[in-house]
């Protein structure tokens, strides 16, 4: 299967961005105001060398999409998925030379689903990452399976291994399988809050009572206030590093 850059093909945006996400992603993840600092359109204006897509026939079935930021002077890992959106703009904004990338998402076509697409995929990240002159490429992992258990803390829920030593999660041992080393826990990786008539209708429930209420398809708990008429939802995710 080939695989190329949007700086090679731009032809291919369009289809490339068209591929829909899995039909069980959430909507309220839309919520994520660090998001609108990446959309995707700016992405591929400013870094489309980043932005890798899997063809067959010559049409997108699977994208990865990555942007960069500079390690230097902070944390060796960013808090998450919104922390690495913001260093990107920043450094984007203040013209800082960078180093490093974050994988914003992997996306498979439905249709393609349970073919290895996403392997594929995260070899061509790697290869973009590497002509780019970057060292390093991390992956805020969000294990969709997790949302099946959203009490389990995360630390707990990534820590289960198979008898073969490999993450007892699909998508994690995805990752590793393809090169990765998982280095620890998001535990705030991304954010949505919203007021309440927002969260209802992203989700259909009521959210009617204060306290902690579990959402399909989030990974931990959405935390209510009804009097000041907000809901809070803060991912936990995966790091994953990947040689480059």
């Amino acid at each position: 299967m080939d695989t190329v850059t949007l700086a090679e093909r731009p032809d291919l945006a369009s289809a490339t961005y068209d591929i829909p996400y899995p039909p069980d992603s959430p909507a309220f993840m839309r919520g994520d105001l660090a998001s609108l600092l990446i959309r995707g359109r700016r992405v591929v204006r400013r870094w489309p060398h980043l932005v890798v897509a899997a063809l067959e026939d010559g049409r997108p079935v699977a994208r990865g999409i990555a942007v960069p930021y500079s390690s230097a002077g902070r944390e060796p890992l960013p808090s998450g998925w919104d922390e690495a959106a913001v260093w990107t703009a920043e450094d984007a904004l203040d013209g800082v030379a960078c180093d490093a990338a974050c994988a914003l998402e992997i996306a498979v076509h439905p249709s393609r689903a349970g073919r290895g697409l996403s392997s594929v995929v995260l070899g061509a990240m790697r290869a973009a990452v590497r002509a780019a002159g970057l060292t390093s490429l991390v992956v805020p992992v969000r294990p969709p399976d997790k949302a099946a258990e959203p009490a389990v803390p995360m630390a707990e829920y990534a820590a289960r291994v198979r008898a073969d030593g490999l993450p007892a999660d699909w998508w994690l041992r995805t990752h590793v399988r393809a090169g990765g080393r998982v280095e620890g826990v998001a535990a705030c990786s991304s954010t949505v809050c919203a007021p309440l008539d927002r969260w209802r209708a992203w989700t259909g429930l009521p959210f009617d009572r204060d306290g902690p209420v579990l959402v399909p398809g989030a990974l931990a708990p959405v935390h209510v206030s009804v009097a000041h008429d907000h809901a809070a939802y803060v991912e936990p995710n995966v790091w994953v590093r990947h040689r480059v």
